[in-house]
This record gives C-alpha cells, structure tokens and sequence, in this order.
C-alpha cells in the first residue's frame, strides 16, 4: 500500500547517487527533538513532468515543502516547492583564513572549549553572519564529511540565527552557508552568511572557491 506524507527538507544533494536526492526533515514540533534531522533518501530518476523538472533544480542548501509518495519504503517526490533558495558550499584545504575565523578559535582555545561562535559585522555595522568554529577531530570523525552527509546536522546553526539576530528569516532572506576545512590549522568553520545575494558571499567564493 503506498503511503503519501508532506514535510519541510533540507536538501543535501546527491552524495551516493545522481538519481538519489538527500533530503534533511527539518520538521520539528519540540517533542523529539532527537529526530528532528532524519535523514531520507529520494528516489529521482522515475520523475517525470513538472516535478521532475522541480527536482532537477534543487541544489544543496535550498529549504523546500515536499510531498513525498513511499512505495516498497522507498520515496518517490509528488510535489516540491522551494521555501528558500539557501546555499551550501564545501570547501577542503583551504588556505589564508580570515582573521575572524583565528580570532574566534583563540577564545575557544582560551575557554578549553571544543567549539565556539560570534556574530560577525559590515562595515556599517550591521550583522551578516554567524561564524563557528569546531576543534578538528583526531581518529576516524570527520566533522567535514558528517556536516556534507548530514550526520551533524547544519540546521541548528542556521535557526540560530533566526532566533537570535535581527535579521529577516530565511524563508524571506535565503542564507548561504560555508563549510571550510583549512589546510594548516586545528579546527573546521562553518560560516552562515545572512545574505546569499550581499557582498559577504561574493568575497568568500573569489577568496576559497
């Protein structure tokens, strides 16, 4: 018997396979919070029509409702509209890290903390970021890959910022999001840019991408 069931996703993109979208459930009504962050795997290449015209556009970072038809347990979209054109970007090695970034680890280096977060300014002096750090992990954790996979979930860091900020939310302020492995120092970065259309973006893509 097919089952249908509509939910708000993170999109991840196709880590394992190009006709296989990885969706986030970012639904979450306070009482399992534990399970907020589900992930699920999505069958594409038996889309077809408008739909599939839909999900060919979808790239990683975009916040979309979808309706979701299950049969075998195996999902199959109905309907997808985008809620916010948000971005996720990954980016290895990188080199030249911002002040912001080194500062930010010196206060959790200072604290013995294993991770730490400011909210960074423009010139103007308006918010348009929030900035973590997180302590590399030795042995087998990679917290790159997990936050690319979706086994750490970025979601909370980015509602963070519509809790916390003065900033328009992100269904009418699409945000982009950087994750960023530098090459020579001890920690990771994930930085959640408030605007994906303001000069914030366009600056760290020309120096990192």
């Amino acid at each position: 018997m097919d089952m249908t069931t509509d939910g708000r996703y993170r999109v991840l993109g196709r880590p394992r396979d190009p006709d296989e979208l990885l969706l986030i459930s970012v639904d979450d009504d306070g009482d399992h919070p534990l399970d907020a962050y589900e992930p699920t795997y999505v069958d594409t290449g038996s889309t077809d029509g408008d739909v599939a015209d839909a999900v060919e556009e979808l790239q990683a970072g975009m916040l979309v409702d979808a309706t979701l038809e299950w049969t075998d347990s195996d999902p199959q979209f109905v309907a997808v509209d985008v809620v916010a054109e948000t971005v996720f970007e990954f980016y290895d090695g990188v080199t030249g890290l911002f002040e912001a970034a080194k500062e930010t680890w010196m206060v959790a280096e200072g604290d013995n903390a294993p991770m730490h977060g400011r909210v960074t300014k423009s010139t103007d002096g308006e918010p348009n970021g929030a900035l973590y750090v997180f302590a590399k992990q030795s042995g087998a954790q990679d917290l790159f890959e997990e936050f690319r996979n979706g086994m750490r979930p970025l979601e909370p860091l980015i509602r963070r910022a519509d809790e916390g900020e003065s900033v328009p939310p992100e269904p009418e302020q699409p945000r982009a999001v950087f994750v960023l492995r530098p090459a020579d120092e001890p920690f990771l970065v994930v930085y959640v840019v408030f605007r994906r259309d303001g000069v914030l973006i366009k600056t760290m893509r020309s120096t990192y991408g």
